[in-house]
């Protein structure tokens, strides 16, 4: 099955499963958009393929989105669309954990438990963070956070899911940064 994962994608995420071939990025993004032009995504809150704290899982009652930060997007970015997505989830797409844009097209952050001024649809027909809940036993889950900077500002109306998002930017992106937390529960 990971002959469907693009050899590219190894750049961003290091321990490649078959789901991962289902990610946001792997349909919009490529070789030459990844990480363009020195264009990261990192969190003060977790390193990349590290553990996510329980305070931004469903282990914590108010759990909330961990922070965020981006360096400057590749040069006529109009906009940025950021995606969080779980390709390990028992389903025959990645489960949205967020779905967000509006972000000012330049470096930025997004404060622990700030959202994007617009919001899509999760997976579970909300617009909000969906904490992480594996189920007991299920393994370590990979929570994908993709932010893909755009050379059109998207104009969606507020709670659009996560196919409409795919379909209006397929042919803007400039650019895309990969992050990666981790969680599973015993």
């Amino acid at each position: 099955m990971l002959e469907h994962v693009p050899v590219w994608l190894g750049k961003a995420i290091s321990k490649l499963r078959a789901g991962h071939g289902k990610l946001a990025v792997a349909r919009l993004g490529g070789e030459d958009t990844l990480h363009a032009g020195g264009f990261t995504l990192t969190s003060p809150a977790f390193a990349d393929g590290a553990a996510l704290d329980p305070m931004f899982t469903a282990d914590e009652e108010d759990a909330c989105a961990p922070p965020l930060a981006w360096t400057a997007p590749p040069a006529g970015t109009k906009g940025l669309v950021l995606i969080v997505e779980d390709p390990d989830a028992p389903a025959p797409q990645p489960l949205v954990h967020w779905l967000g844009w509006g972000m000012k097209p330049a470096a930025g952050v997004l404060l622990e438990g700030e959202e994007p001024p617009v919001l899509g649809e999760m997976s579970m027909n909300a617009s909000e963070w969906l904490a992480p809940d594996p189920p007991p036993g299920h393994g370590v889950h990979d929570y994908v956070f993709q932010l893909f900077a755009l050379s059109e500002p998207l104009e969606l109306s507020v709670g659009s899911d996560r196919d409409a998002v795919l379909d209006e930017i397929e042919d803007t992106v400039l650019g895309v940064a990969v992050l990666t937390g981790t969680y599973k529960r015993d």
